[in-house]
Parts: C-alpha cells; sequence; structure tokens
C-alpha cells in the first residue's frame, strides 16, 4: 500500500526512518482498513517531521514526550500543510510506535521509581497481591491513594509511619472525599488507608490509632431496592436480540451470559474457549472478582447463544478467547468496556431506558428468588464471598416477606 505520506521526507529524513517498514507491517497484522493505515502513517510522518525539528533522539521516545508533542506542538502547529492533525489518531499511532520501540528494545520499559514512597509502594502490592489476593484493579486504585498520602507527608523522604498523626488522616480523608459526589465512592480512600494501616501493622508498626480514624462514612446501602428488569422488559430485551446487523450473535450471547448466569462484564470478556465443557455442559469461571474458580452449570440458551456466535460470525483467530474484535486490532480478546457498550445497545434496540450491565446480574438474582430459591442459593451463584452481600435481595422477595410481616395495626389478622 503506498500513500503520499509514505515517501515523505519528513519521515524518510527523520530518526524514525528505520522503523517505518516495521510500523507498516505491525498495522497490516492487527488487519487496520486501508484508511485507517494512511492516517496512522500520516501521524507518524508529522511526529518524526517534529521530532527532526526539535533534534529529539528516538530513544528519548516516551509518552511523556508524546504528551508533550500532542499537548503543547499539535493546537500551535505551523508546520508545512499538510501536517496530519487529529488528535485522535496520532495518540493511537503514537502508541503502536511506542509499543514497537519496546518491542525491539530501543527504548525502555517505563521507569519504575526508585524513591523511598515507590518502594513502600512495591512492597505493599506484593502484599496486597501475593497474601491478600486482591485483584490488579483493586490494587491500582489503592496505591494510588496511599501514594498521594505518602507523597503528601514524605515527599522524597523516608516512610516513617509513626511520623503520621491522626489529624492528618483525617484531613486527607476530608480532601479526598471532597471530590467524591456519593457515598459509595467515598468508602474508596478510607478502604485504601485501612488495609493500608493494616499492612503496616503485620510489619509491626503501632497504628492502631490510625486505623481507628479511618471509619467507613454512613452509606445505608440497604435503604433502596434494587433496580430489576420487570418480566415484560426481560421478553423485551431477548425480543431485541434480533440474528443478523453488526455483531448481532455476539451481543445475544454477551447478553445472555449477564441475564442467565449473571455474569459480571469482566467475567464475560475473560471467559475462554477451552472453559466451557459442553459435553458436561458448565462453564469455569477463571478471571472472577475473588480470584477463584468456579464451574457453573450451562444453561440451554445460554449455550445455544455461544454456540451460533462461535459457529456463524466469530472470525476467524488463534485467540483463544470465547469473544474477539470485529475490528482492528484482531485477534484480539474484546475488553469488559465493549461487554458493556454491547449491553447497552441491546437496551437500545428494545427501547429500554436502561445503561448498567449489571441490571441483568441484578435481574438473576430476582429470578432466583421468585422461583423459591433461598438467599444462600442466590450467594452461591452469584459467587458471594458473604451472605450479607446479598441480603440486598431479601427485599425483593416479596412471598417470604409476606410470610413473615405482621398484620398492619387495625386490619384482619
Amino acid at each position: 500500500m503506498k500513500s503520499d505520506h509514505h515517501t515523505s521526507s519528513w519521515l524518510f529524513e527523520s530518526p524514525l526512518a528505520p522503523f517505518v517498514d516495521a510500523f507498516m507491517l505491525h498495522l497490516f497484522d492487527c488487519r487496520y482498513a486501508s484508511n485507517t493505515i494512511d492516517n496512522y502513517l500520516a501521524g507518524l510522518t508529522h511526529f518524526a517531521h517534529w521530532l527532526t525539528e526539535s533534534h529529539i533522539d528516538v530513544k528519548t521516545i516516551d509518552e511523556r514526550l508524546i504528551q508533550l508533542f500532542l499537548d503543547e506542538h499539535l493546537p500551535n502547529c505551523c508546520c508545512e500543510q499538510p501536517a496530519f492533525s487529529d488528535a485522535k489518531d496520532l495518540h493511537a499511532a503514537l502508541g503502536h510506535l511506542l509499543a514497537l520501540l519496546r518491542d525491539d528494545a530501543i527504548i525502555a520499559d517505563p521507569s519504575i521509581g526508585q524513591s523511598p514512597v515507590d518502594e513502600e509502594l512495591r512492597r505493599f502490592d506484593d502484599h496486597m497481591n501475593h497474601v491478600r489476593g486482591l485483584a490488579a484493579k483493586t490494587r491500582k486504585h489503592y496505591l494510588s491513594i496511599v501514594r498521594c498520602l505518602l507523597l503528601a507527608q514524605f515527599s522524597d523522604r523516608a516512610v516513617v509511619i509513626a511520623a503520621i498523626k491522626p489529624e492528618q488522616i483525617r484531613q486527607f480523608v476530608a480532601s479526598q472525599s471532597a471530590r467524591c459526589t456519593v457515598p459509595a465512592s467515598i468508602s474508596a480512600p478510607v478502604s485504601a488507608l485501612r488495609s493500608y494501616f493494616r499492612y503496616r501493622a503485620t510489619l509491626g508498626d503501632a497504628v492502631h490509632h490510625l486505623i481507628g480514624v479511618t471509619s467507613f462514612p454512613a452509606n445505608w446501602q440497604q435503604a433502596s431496592l434494587p433496580k430489576t428488569l420487570t418480566k415484560h422488559e426481560v421478553e423485551r430485551l431477548l425480543s431485541a436480540l434480533l440474528p443478523d446487523g453488526p455483531a448481532a450473535l455476539r451481543t445475544a450471547a454477551i447478553v445472555h451470559c449477564a441475564l442467565d448466569l449473571g455474569l459480571r462484564s469482566s467475567e464475560v470478556a475473560y471467559l475462554g474457549l477451552d472453559d466451557i465443557d459442553w459435553s458436561a455442559a458448565t462453564i469455569t469461571l477463571r478471571g472472577t472478582k475473588g480470584r477463584r474458580e468456579d464451574v457453573m452449570p450451562l444453561p440451554t440458551a445460554t449455550g445455544q447463544a455461544i454456540a451460533d456466535y462461535l459457529k456463524y460470525e466469530r472470525p476467524p483467530t488463534s485467540n483463544r478467547a470465547v469473544f474477539v474484535r470485529n475490528v482492528a486490532p484482531r485477534d484480539q480478546p474484546v475488553g469488559p468496556d465493549l461487554i458493556r457498550k454491547s449491553i447497552r445497545q441491546a437496551y437500545a434496540r428494545a427501547g429500554l431506558p436502561y445503561t448498567r450491565s449489571h441490571l441483568l446480574r441484578h435481574t438473576m438474582a430476582s429470578r432466583l428468588l421468585e422461583g423459591g430459591s433461598s438467599l444462600k442459593e442466590v450467594a452461591d451463584v452469584l459467587r458471594h464471598r458473604s451472605l450479607n452481600t446479598t441480603l440486598v435481595y431479601a427485599k425483593l422477595d416479596s412471598k417470604n416477606l409476606a410470610a413473615v410481616a405482621l398484620p398492619w395495626p387495625g386490619s384482619v389478622s
């Protein structure tokens, strides 16, 4: 494939000239459309020209330099026309360039900080990962909060936990809470700090006075009913899962996984072909929130929806994920965001005013209760570690609630 930008002197007289062929081959391997490849190559050409004009060595390219190009050069660009300036495509193209240069060891992986705070956070992360078994997303969130605290207290100095005062923790939590809009999110910094201080307690530090001031804010989670789809809305949703259209069978299989099995978006995204035992009609969940392996029965409707997708719509690929991308970069599994997007699109096609994918998980729990399942059975299906997490669904069990409710004063009992 040729383009005007491909033969540009901007590119071939730049520090990036030796990597153009590899860059093009990478885009072809990812099966990007010709127009997308043209745009990415045009973006690379613009960036290459900026490197040349700024006398920047290719070995210094990193995320910071790319952000400098996008934030400072691009809005004020006075390069000769035509200079490609679509920020979204430029960001994507330069992301591919970074990956390519790192794969070839031209540039180093993002540097790992060596400050006392960085070292402390690495040890805390190891504890969360290997001792507590927390998911990567949770660890990342906790680390970002604890990093803010430690940098505010110690900057680039050694971390001395005894130097932290309760009043400083109160002020930090208050400042973090001011950024939150709902009570549930206010609990996040408290959870992170309590986790960190408990880690320090395992090292023998006296931190009970610090744990004591990290109390959770009032949040009456059981005050409202969990939102679920009505029986009529479920029928509308399933009826709207048409067998044709872009990614129609994939969307149908995703909706069935969420509605029939109560799977979270991440669990749907991480399903692998080897996780399905068709002869035993079971499915093994490996990418779960609790980092456990759970074997669940595979309902007929769910199995049929997955089978239809695999047989008629899934693109040819060596990737072992059940759900894979239909557009470039191909041969890659879908992510949780695409799972949520597919469910939102299914709601829209059914004319339902909803957006949250978790609504289908709530609906599945409600249907189990209506069918006579106990709270313990619902907790097992939802894979809740604590039965307390499942108690919110008790308010949806109108049949059993009616059996224990006292008569209204003055009414006939």
